[in-house]
């Protein structure tokens, strides 16, 4: 094999090293954050209205039954009027449950909800078992810290919550 041959041969396996290496970047932070990543909020209208007043937590974060609940009492959202126009209601609740944590977010969602039995409706993310476990080393104090302020403010403590990377 004279050298120009030998260099051609030699193309497929720099191509093939150099895909390898560009997916190995591209695709390795979801795959090194495992049960810590959660797919953000895609589409604009929910991410936006959610977004206005607080991170726009992942669908796959909840079950369909919690996101129900949750868009079914607008007015009373965890203190707060958070009510919108009937057609942006229904639909930030149809992206929602379509890729709530037990149906098309499910491959996110399955961890999470893990001991969360099927007729529970949490409304806070704060309080399933894995959530709970995940944080159980941090003191009372910490959570009411001016940094943090309250167990929901993901982003304090979670740089790339916005992006669905919830690894510390």
């Amino acid at each position: 094999m004279n050298s120009i041959t030998s260099k051609i041969a030699l193309r497929p396996i720099a191509l093939g090293l150099l895909v390898l290496i560009v997916s190995t970047i591209l695709f390795g932070r979801a795959q090194a954050g495992g049960g810590h990543f959660y797919p953000p909020v895609a589409d604009a209208q929910t991410r936006d209205e959610c977004g206005s007043c607080h991170l726009a937590y992942p669908a796959a974060m909840l079950p369909k039954r919690s996101w129900s609940r949750i868009m079914g009492d607008l007015k009373n959202h965890f203190g707060a009027d958070a009510s919108v126009d009937a057609a942006t209601a229904e639909h930030i609740s149809r992206y929602l449950l379509a890729n709530a944590g037990d149906t098309g977010g499910q491959r996110y969602g399955a961890k999470l909800l893990r001991g969360v039995s099927p007729d529970n409706a949490p409304l806070r993310i704060t309080e399933l078992p894995k959530w709970v476990r995940e944080h159980r080393k941090i003191s009372d104090a910490e959570w009411r810290s001016q940094k943090i302020g309250s167990k929901a403010n993901c982003a304090a403590c979670h740089a790339d919550a916005e992006r669905g990377y919830f690894e510390e």
